[in-house]
Formats: C-alpha cells, structure tokens, sequence
C-alpha cells in the first residue's frame, strides 16, 4: 500500500538512502553534490527530519521511501510569508505514477495550514520539463530565470523560479 506521510527521525537512514539515490541520478536537480553528503553522518539526516520547521514528506510502498520533498519556511522577517519548496524526488520505477504530485500537494496543503504563509517559491533546472508541467498543473508560475545557476564540471544549468500564491 502507497502511503504519503511526514518523515520523522527514525525514517533517516531509508531518507538518506533516497537522498543520495537522487543526487547520483540528477546532479543537475539539486544545489547539494553526492559528494558533499555521501560524508554526512546519519545524525546529520536525522537532524534534518527533526527540526521543527522543516516538513519533509516521504512517499512510500510499504516500508521502503521511494519519494520526497521538503517545505522549508523563510526565517527572515520580511521573508516569513513564503515557504521554499526543495529537494523533490522520486525513484525511477515509480515515476509517472502520479506519486510527485501527490507529495507536492501534501507540501502545498501544509503551507496552506501554517498561519500567515501566502506563498510557494521553488526552483526548478530548466531542462526538466516533466517536473516544470508538474508545478504548472498545480498551479505555480514562473516568474524568473537564475542563468547558469548550477555548475556541474564545466557545464552550466538554469534555474526557472516559480511561485504558488496560497488562497487562504
């Protein structure tokens, strides 16, 4: 049974997994090198599905995670009416299987619950245009382009910045 659902500490080492999983297979979708966290410790996962304001939400069959995105609200004062919406991801057999809209609607409802957010922001690299119709279909728009954002080796990815306005 497919099951979407907050992750909590003791899911850190199946969200670990899937997290380095990611960032082997699509090193142009996140800012954060396999690399980089292939030397984080266990806790360093642990830590991040523990703190209060960050909500990481986790797609599974079963027991196995085999999907996840993260809403991390701003902290800044000015910026405290917007959440980021990060770290999408979903495994390759279950791809196409409506499982990243279902955890991007499970982040959109949860911004909608928190008191004063009125805004989704994301980045999205430009060539993923399976992941662009997603966020479109629900809603995003783009609204700006950070050119030659990522830099993997010698190549050079953009980023389209899209944005939710939360009826509320």
């Amino acid at each position: 049974m497919n099951v979407i659902r907050l992750l909590r500490a003791d899911d850190a080492a199946a969200y670990q997994k899937l997290r380095l999983e990611a960032l082997k297979n699509h090193p142009e979708a996140f800012a954060a090198s396999f690399e980089e966290e292939n030397e984080f410790s266990l806790e360093v996962f642990e830590s991040r599905l523990s703190s209060e304001n960050v909500y990481t939400f986790g797609a599974f069959d079963g027991t196995e995670l085999f999907g996840v995105v993260t809403l991390v609200p701003e902290q800044k004062k000015k910026l405290e009416h917007r959440v980021n919406l990060v770290a999408m991801y979903v495994s390759p057999e279950k791809r196409g299987l409506s499982f990243g809209r279902r955890l991007v609607e499970a982040a959109i409802s949860k911004a909608q619950s928190l008191v004063g957010i009125k805004q989704i922001h994301l980045g999205v690299t430009s060539s993923n245009e399976t992941a662009k119709k997603l966020y479109t279909s629900l809603g995003f728009t783009i609204y700006g382009r950070e050119i030659n954002s990522l830099k993997i080796e010698d190549q050079f990815f953009d980023l389209e910045l899209m944005v939710l306005f939360l009826k509320k």
